[in-house]
Protein backbone atom coordinates (compact mmCIF):
# COMPACT_ATOMS: atom_id res chain seq x y z
CA UNK A 1 0.00 0.00 0.00
CA UNK A 2 1.33 3.41 -0.92
CA UNK A 3 0.37 6.84 0.41
CA UNK A 4 -2.42 7.47 -2.11
CA UNK A 5 -3.97 4.09 -1.31
CA UNK A 6 -3.73 4.91 2.40
CA UNK A 7 -5.51 8.21 1.79
CA UNK A 8 -8.31 6.37 -0.03
CA UNK A 9 -8.69 3.94 2.90
CA UNK A 10 -8.83 6.83 5.38
CA UNK A 11 -11.46 8.53 3.24
CA UNK A 12 -13.55 5.34 3.21
CA UNK A 13 -13.16 4.92 6.97
CA UNK A 14 -14.24 8.51 7.66
CA UNK A 15 -17.37 8.18 5.54
CA UNK A 16 -18.92 9.56 2.39
CA UNK A 17 -18.97 13.15 3.70
CA UNK A 18 -15.16 13.29 3.82
CA UNK A 19 -13.33 14.61 0.77
CA UNK A 20 -10.12 13.12 -0.54
CA UNK A 21 -8.36 16.41 0.31
CA UNK A 22 -9.53 16.19 3.93
CA UNK A 23 -8.35 12.57 4.15
CA UNK A 24 -4.98 13.59 2.72
CA UNK A 25 -4.65 16.39 5.30
CA UNK A 26 -5.47 13.86 8.02
CA UNK A 27 -2.81 11.41 6.85
CA UNK A 28 -0.26 14.21 6.49
CA UNK A 29 -1.07 15.50 9.98
CA UNK A 30 -0.53 12.07 11.52
CA UNK A 31 2.76 11.54 9.68
CA UNK A 32 3.99 14.99 10.68
CA UNK A 33 3.04 14.35 14.31
CA UNK A 34 5.02 11.08 14.28
CA UNK A 35 8.05 12.89 12.81
CA UNK A 36 7.89 15.63 15.45
CA UNK A 37 7.41 13.08 18.24
CA UNK A 38 10.43 11.04 17.19
CA UNK A 39 12.55 14.16 16.88
CA UNK A 40 11.46 15.64 20.22
CA UNK A 41 10.84 12.65 22.49
CA UNK A 42 12.95 10.04 20.65
CA UNK A 43 9.97 7.66 20.72
CA UNK A 44 6.34 7.51 19.58
CA UNK A 45 4.25 4.64 20.93
CA UNK A 46 0.90 3.84 19.33
CA UNK A 47 -0.72 1.17 21.49
CA UNK A 48 -1.91 -1.75 19.39
CA UNK A 49 0.13 -0.61 16.39
CA UNK A 50 3.77 -0.22 17.37
CA UNK A 51 6.60 2.04 18.47
CA UNK A 52 8.82 4.35 16.42
CA UNK A 53 12.14 5.06 18.12
CA UNK A 54 15.55 6.55 17.39
CA UNK A 55 18.43 4.09 17.21
CA UNK A 56 22.14 4.88 17.03
CA UNK A 57 24.39 3.19 14.53
CA UNK A 58 28.01 2.92 15.57
CA UNK A 59 30.87 3.93 13.30
CA UNK A 60 32.11 0.98 11.33
CA UNK A 61 34.28 -0.11 8.44
CA UNK A 62 32.77 -0.98 5.09
CA UNK A 63 33.91 -1.87 1.60
CA UNK A 64 33.39 0.30 -1.47
CA UNK A 65 31.78 -2.15 -3.93
CA UNK A 66 33.37 -0.48 -6.97
CA UNK A 67 36.96 -0.20 -5.79
CA UNK A 68 36.91 -2.94 -3.13
CA UNK A 69 38.82 -0.62 -0.78
CA UNK A 70 37.93 -0.26 2.89
CA UNK A 71 36.11 2.89 3.92
CA UNK A 72 35.07 4.35 7.25
CA UNK A 73 31.32 4.77 7.77
CA UNK A 74 30.42 7.50 10.25
CA UNK A 75 28.19 6.95 13.25
CA UNK A 76 24.59 7.91 12.53
CA UNK A 77 21.03 7.81 13.81
CA UNK A 78 18.05 6.09 12.24
CA UNK A 79 14.41 5.47 13.05
CA UNK A 80 13.34 1.94 13.98
CA UNK A 81 9.82 0.56 14.08
CA UNK A 82 8.83 -2.23 16.43
CA UNK A 83 5.35 -3.60 15.68
CA UNK A 84 2.91 -4.08 18.53
CA UNK A 85 1.35 -7.42 19.44
CA UNK A 86 -1.93 -6.67 17.65
CA UNK A 87 -0.12 -5.79 14.43
CA UNK A 88 2.08 -8.88 14.65
CA UNK A 89 -1.00 -11.05 15.12
CA UNK A 90 -2.51 -9.74 11.86
CA UNK A 91 0.55 -10.57 9.73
Amino acid sequence: MNKSELIEEVQKALGKDTSKAAAERSVDAVLEAVKKGVKKDKSVQLVGFGTFSVAKRAARKGINPRTKEQIKIKASKTVKFKPGAALKAMA
